[in-house]
């Protein structure tokens, strides 16, 4: 006859426990049961007849939790969560929470092609969609849009002004190659040089830290930009 197996042998460190998960993010079992209902965060892991969470419910579960202290409703969270790529890791999810704007006013809001004319007051053809899309005001979602409604009305008068969709094209390509390479340089600043400094990276003080430098970050980006492009101007062949 096999022996049970023990907790210890059952549980790889990458799985958590219900009560270990709702201690680990501060919430009660309750809303976690709530959260998953809504579709917010993916039932648990099934190994045998108990269920166990990963790192992916806690950076979901962390991005709710960012999401709410921005004041955004469960029904607009939903929709947030619901636009993340079905493959996401829990460091894109954690990227996704970093990279929230602590005077983001809104998220993306979901239309069809006939809401979306009725904005733009006019006709859009699929070079225009294609256009916005570029330009980061829309993603595509099955035959729905998620806008970014603070920046719908400036991509439309982006297209109205002529803006060409293979300029809009070809800077997505830059954003997104040196973004990417951006964020991997900062995650391994952050890993390497800040991380050890605390005696845990899951410690309230590293999380405070990690908070109140987004900002800053943020701002430091948007500096560095506007100066690089003032070398440029004053020296183009440089």
């Amino acid at each position: 006859m096999v022996k049970p197996q023990g907790r210890a042998t059952q549980v790889t460190p990458e799985l958590l426990t219900l009560t270990d998960l709702t201690e680990r993010v501060g919430i009660s079992v309750r809303t976690l049961r709530f959260y998953t209902t809504k579709g917010l965060v993916p039932p648990p892991v099934r190994r045998g007849r108990s269920g166990y969470y990963t790192p992916e419910h806690i950076a979901r579960l962390e991005l709710v939790q960012e999401l709410q202290s921005h004041g955004f409703t469960l029904a607009a969270i939903a929709r947030y969560v619901a636009a993340l790529p079905a493959d996401a890791t829990p460091e894109d999810i954690a990227l996704a929470r970093t990279m929230l704007a602590p005077w983001q006013s809104d998220l993306p809001v979901e239309m069809d092609h006939r809401q979306l004319e009725t904005k733009a007051g006019h006709a859009l053809t699929d070079d225009d969609v294609a256009t916005l899309q570029a330009l980061g005001v829309l993603r595509r979602r099955d035959t729905s849009y998620l806008v970014a409604g603070n920046q719908l009305a400036i991509g439309l008068r982006l297209l109205e002004l002529g803006f060409p969709r293979e300029v809009a094209v070809a800077a997505a390509a830059v954003y997104q190659e040196h973004g990417e390479q951006m964020a991997k340089e900062l995650y391994e600043v952050i890993q390497n040089k800040l991380a050890p400094l605390y005696d845990d990276a899951q410690s309230e003080r590293f999380r405070e830290v990690m908070e109140r430098l987004k900002p800053l970050s943020v701002g430091g980006l948007v500096t560095a930009y506007e100066a690089a492009v003032a070398r440029i101007a004053r020296n183009p062949r440089a």
